[in-house]
């Protein structure tokens, strides 16, 4: 085989890492970081780098599991609880997939709105259409035809945030500079806890285990494919956050009215012009279509893993999409929304986090691939970091 054919065939096996990395690039993943970049400038920097890396761990777990074991992790959870606790376990899990399931729509309506004008419950109905479709394409046409729509929108994502740096692009030595670990006051250590808290989405830990399994099946021997798949679609998904912050620090940072994702549209039309704009609301646009048909497949995988019940994802599409409508027609604060979102998100990061390295680090469950010492200690590490900030998250927004 030559060097091309080599390459040719490698590129075949890419696709189940960049479904799973939507999730890192979904409008809640917009907020925060223009958020940091704007009140802070380059100086959080490290902790988006560093939660990729975390990121990147729990997903590379993820995908092993699925490939090891040709289940998903749903699954493997299933055969470990009685009755009432996995009916238990699916109830939160249902109730955090609605959750995310309102940010993603709600991100896609604001998008719309922004472009358009669009009431925000016609913005939220048509981002269902739109999801919908997207899952008609898994159901009706399979896997890879959905990876690269995905992937598509990934890369739309991608250009529409970071469009804005060639015309104004990051100072170089600060971004450097922002690479080592720091704080400036306590709201910016409250900051870089919700950067770092959000990292970990947990449908994306159930979905790729399936996303995998369903792609290859029981396949240990693709498991260094997989390692690549995942380390190229996290430094995608990673650049375009690190784009988020970068454009933030370099156009907006200082100014008053970046407040939630309406402020930081109306900022950048303000600093950098109108298309920029109009690139930046479509990569928003993009990011609601795309997470919310992501999280709706994740939604089906736990169903099916859990309790052995499957539905069609256009139809769980329809399903999960009232709760979201409900909340948009009934006028409730854009912002105050995605906040509460992530709260109720943040319930669900243990439930997706300790299975998998308790399931990854037992040679009972996935035999001579089971973690070596260092990754299962990282892997702990990761999950009581996301797990803590997560919960400290949940305390302050409380607590007010």
């Amino acid at each position: 085989m030559t060097v091309l054919e080599r390459v040719r065939t490698g590129a075949m096996l890419l696709g189940p890492a960049f479904v799973a990395a939507i999730a890192y690039v979904d409008p809640g993943n917009v907020a925060t970081n223009t958020a940091a970049g704007a009140r802070y400038g380059y100086l959080l920097v490290w902790v988006l780098v560093g939660a990729n890396v975390m990121a990147g761990l729990v997903q590379y777990l993820s995908a092993k599991l699925g490939l090891v074991t040709g289940r998903t992790l749903p699954e493997l959870v299933r055969d470990r609880l009685p009755r009432p606790a996995r009916l238990a376990y699916w109830a939160q899990a249902e109730v955090v997939a609605m959750a995310t399931d309102l940010a993603e729509v709600l991100g896609g309506a604001i998008a719309l709105r922004l472009l358009f004008d669009l009431p925000l419950l016609v913005g939220g109905l048509i981002t269902g259409v739109v999801s919908t479709a997207l899952l008609l394409v898994q159901d009706k046409r399979g896997q890879r035809p959905f990876e690269r729509v995905i992937t598509t929108l990934l890369l739309v994502i991608a250009v529409g945030f970071a469009a804005g740096l060639l015309v104004s692009p990051p100072d170089a030595g600060e971004a450097v500079a922002g690479l080592v670990p720091r704080f400036a006051d306590a709201d910016s250590v409250l900051l870089a806890a919700g950067m770092l808290g959000a990292t970990v989405m947990p449908h994306a830990v159930y979905l790729h285990s399936a996303l995998v399994r369903d792609r290859h099946g029981r396949a240990p021997h693709l498991l260094g494919s997989t390692r690549v798949d995942v380390v190229v679609a996290m430094v995608l998904a990673g650049a375009v956050n690190l784009a988020m912050v970068l454009l933030a620090a370099s156009a907006l940072r200082g100014r008053p009215d970046v407040d939630g994702l309406d402020g930081v549209h109306a900022a950048i039309g303000a600093e950098l012009g109108g298309g920029i704009a109009i690139l930046f609301a479509v990569g928003l646009l993009a990011s609601g279509f795309a997470s919310t048909a992501v999280g709706c497949y994740s939604g089906a995988v736990v169903l099916d893993g859990l309790l052995r019940v499957r539905v069609p994802l256009s139809t769980r599409r329809l399903i999960t999409l009232v709760p979201a409508l409900v909340v948009l027609a009934s006028g409730v604060d854009p912002t105050w929304a995605l906040v509460l979102s992530q709260v109720v998100l943040s319930f669900g990061i243990p439930f997706a986090l300790v299975p998998l390295v308790l399931l990854t680090s037992r040679r009972s469950v996935v035999g001579e691939w089971v973690n070596h010492r260092v990754v299962t200690a990282a892997a702990w590490v990761v999950a009581a970091a996301v797990i803590t900030l997560n919960g400290a998250l949940v305390w302050l927004t409380v607590a007010g």
